[in-house]
């Protein structure tokens, strides 16, 4: 007769360090913090491009003169970037300022 699947797994049955934990957990949240900064980036860079091509093919299809076609798709680029800039910036300062506010209240 084999045994369960559970009981083939070996046990470690050990007190782990708390110290060594909060260190692991402090590592991994910096890290995931700056990848969630990377990957907001990346979907506003890859927005503000599909902008400017939607731009420009509607400018195509309506059949307009290509530098009006170019200067628009430029603007709407432009304010959809920096929007989207804006927004993960004031997304960083509303972090931050709960996570000083969290602090903040605990001592209290």
């Amino acid at each position: 007769m084999r045994a369960p699947p559970d009981q083939k797994q070996p046990r470690f049955e050990f007190e782990p360090d708390p110290k060594l934990e909060a260190f692991i957990e402090a590592r991994v949240a910096a890290k995931a913090e700056a990848q969630a900064f990377q990957w907001r980036f990346r979907l506003v860079t890859i927005e503000t491009m599909m902008l400017g091509f939607l731009v420009v093919a509607a400018g195509i299809a309506l059949q307009k003169p290509p530098f009006l076609i170019l200067r628009a798709a430029v603007m709407v680029a432009a304010g959809c970037f920096a929007g989207g800039i804006l927004i993960i910036g004031m997304t960083g300062i509303a972090d931050r300022s709960a996570k000083w506010l969290r602090s903040w209240w605990n001592r209290r």
